[in-house]
């Protein structure tokens, strides 16, 4: 599935299926074909998503740390949740400046 969402203060936001629904767990929303993310509740979706980033890259400098400490070079680096995350959340603040909610599969 594509998620395409949408916002009257933003561009639209196209993110693969597993991102998508990666990025909406984090926020407390099960992934679902049609959803809302009301103006009113950007501040903790924001809030939720750089936690999320957080324990990810915290999860991955003690990856890293471990490989170091056993003689191992660093796994493979995929893009990570910051770099996925981050044109969702400049939409957030963008509909949460102009009281906008943010639809999908509408």
């Amino acid at each position: 599935m594509i998620y395409k969402f949408k916002s009257k203060a933003a561009g639209d936001v196209v993110m693969t299926g597993p991102g998508g629904d990666e990025l909406l767990r984090s926020i407390g929303k099960a992934p679902a074909p049609k959803g809302i993310i009301e103006a009113a509740d950007m501040p903790a979706a924001i809030a939720a998503i750089e936690r999320a980033v957080a324990a990810e890259e915290a999860a991955r400098a003690r990856a890293d740390q471990e490989a170091a400490a056993e003689g191992r070079k660093p796994g493979p680096r995929d893009i990570s949740l910051r770099q996925r995350a981050w044109p969702m959340v400049e939409m957030m603040k963008r509909s949460q400046a102009e009281d906008a909610d943010i639809v999908w599969g509408v």
